[in-house]
């Protein structure tokens, strides 16, 4: 987003808003950082770019660095999706002059999608990415009709992402052959189980999961 006020929520060392007001793509910048040891690194970097007057290094707990302030758009990269999705619903109340979510989790992305639908977040776009072997997610979200991109599927689509449905480009067959080989393990391993019983609802959900990525990788 262009020209917008960024906030990057556990910044690390400020290396993203650093980059992007220096390239122009957003006019002012917060880092928060809920410890003191990253939140110094992050000062460290803005002031190295002589920034300070640009990007405001705040120390809080998630999204508690947007009391106060004017923010556009807000980044949460590099966490677990269920630790993403916890942020923005403990925090939620501060994003009423937010426009745009960009979150980059890296697993279950699923967590994220829930929140969306439940909060009236639209995930205009997705994008997978593959580098140095791992595999990356990142969602950008607007506000609106949380279910405009789903379709008939929607469980399928909330695990494996309407958007990248559409798209299974190289690093979305690369993540969910992966998956498919390890629901596969798991299987094997649950068919040798002595109590097949207690684990009839696991198999299930295995089994199910293990359908959508034979349907969506053939």
């Amino acid at each position: 987003m262009d020209g917008a006020v960024l906030a990057d929520i556990g910044s690390d060392h400020a290396y993203l808003p650093v980059h992007l007001v220096k390239q122009g793509k957003c006019t002012k910048a917060i880092a928060g950082e809920v410890n003191e040891g990253p939140l110094n690194s992050a000062i460290d970097q803005i002031n190295k770019y002589n920034l300070s007057h640009l990007i405001k290094a705040k120390l809080g707990d998630g999204l508690s660095v947007l009391e106060n302030e004017k923010v556009d758009s807000v980044v949460i990269a590099g966490m677990g999706g269920p630790l993403i999705a916890s942020i923005l619903e403990n925090g939620k109340a501060l994003l009423n002059d937010v426009e745009q979510l960009v979150l980059q989790p890296n697993v279950a992305a699923d967590h994220i999608r829930r929140w969306m639908l439940d909060n009236e977040w639209c995930l205009v776009d997705e994008e997978i990415i593959e580098e140095d072997n791992h595999v990356y997610e990142i969602l950008v979200a607007e506000r609106g009709d949380s279910k405009k991109h789903y379709g008939m599927e929607m469980e399928k689509e909330i695990w494996m992402g309407p958007c990248l449905l559409n798209k299974k480009n190289h690093a979305f067959r690369v993540k969910w052959n992966r998956e498919m080989n390890q629901l596969e393990k798991i299987n094997n391993q649950l068919e040798q189980a002595s109590d097949q019983e207690k684990l009839v609802g696991k198999k299930e959900e295995i089994i199910k999961k293990l359908t959508w990525l034979k349907e969506e990788l053939s």
